[in-house]
């Protein structure tokens, strides 16, 4: 009986996994890196390293491809199935799933989660209708919100948020579960009111909503959100800077999570070497790849919300650049 090419792949990374030589562990030519919605930056991550990674292919023998899904939490409980290799995760998702924290409680502890690299912060970004008469967040009560799709890192903060506010669900008048390329025409084709996404800057989700039909970011402020950055180490206060996007000339106060690649422990030392070697050795080249990587610092990536432990591939890489002792 013929096996599938997922057995057979996968076959090959159990055999490189249990050898442990650098020959062996190339044995893993193809992996994949889950990112987020097409709109998004995680996208645009996923293709940066893939593209940089691909570029050193005939040395390492691996090539690298990039999955659109549903976002942080499904992409970590991808990688701890073994459906993927890699993936972006908020660093919230990142932290709870390591620690065995809802949604990851009892059997859903990812244990074996390894941290690869901090990339950039993720402000929790509100956007309203301007005739919804929101200045806000509180002003969302009664009316539709988008609070973010299933699997998706902005809908864990958000549950977090609104549980701090001693909010549910019912607060709304509509509490809409779109994806992130179905938030901004439902925004201007007036089915929902306002909609949250912890997103990188700048976003086209965000950029087109306000220069379609002239949307305004939305402070997130106030004693339960003060609450949130103080107890927990993955959150920290951000500011969108004004005049980033159309109609929007003030600086928008929130706060929110840094995006961060993860893998698992059951992935070679020596693919995950590569995979940040290919980043590392090109940054310059990766920086340009995206306006939300502009101001990215290569030593403060290594550390930066990162909850889950550094992999051992990561780790070599990084002492040898003198980051980590």
């Amino acid at each position: 009986m013929r096996l599938p090419m997922k057995s057979i792949l996968s076959a090959a990374v159990l055999t490189a996994s249990l050898v442990g030589t650098p020959a062996a562990e190339a044995a893993q030519k193809f992996i994949t890196i889950g990112t987020g919605g097409v709109t998004g930056v995680y996208y645009a991550v996923g293709g940066a390293v893939c593209r940089l990674m691909n570029k050193s292919y005939k040395e390492t023998g691996v090539r690298c491809s990039t999955e659109s899904t549903g976002g942080s939490v499904f992409n970590v409980n991808a990688i701890k199935a073994g459906e993927l290799d890699f993936g972006l995760s908020q660093s919230d998702v990142q932290y709870k799933a390591i620690k065995g924290v809802k949604p990851f409680e009892g059997d859903n502890k990812v244990s074996d989660l390894r941290a690869v690299f901090a990339v950039h912060p993720e402000p929790l970004t509100v956007l309203a209708r301007r005739d919804a008469k929101v200045n806000a967040f509180a002003d969302f009560a009664g009316k539709r919100f988008n609070i973010g799709n299933p699997g998706s890192g902005t809908l864990a903060s958000m549950e977090e948020l609104l549980g701090a506010m001693g909010w549910t669900n019912a607060k709304f008048a509509l509490a809409a579960q779109l994806k992130p390329d179905e938030m901004g025409p439902a925004l201007c084709d007036n089915k929902i009111d306002g909609f949250v996404f912890a997103v990188g800057h700048p976003s086209a989700t965000i950029q087109d909503p306000t220069t379609t039909c002239n949307a305004k970011l939305v402070p997130l402020t106030g004693a339960a959100v003060d609450k949130l950055v103080k107890e927990h180490p993955y959150y920290s206060y951000a500011t969108i800077p004004g005049g980033l996007y159309a109609g929007n000339p003030d600086p928008v106060k929130t706060y929110g999570v840094r995006a961060t690649v993860v893998t698992s422990a059951k992935v070679p030392d020596a693919v995950v070497y590569n995979l940040v070697k290919a980043v590392f050795d090109n940054f310059d080249d990766f920086k340009k790849l995206h306006p939300a990587f502009a101001h990215l610092d290569p030593k403060e990536m290594v550390g930066a919300g990162l909850s889950a432990p550094l992999h051992p591939g990561a780790v070599k890489y990084y002492k040898e650049k003198g980051w980590l002792k």
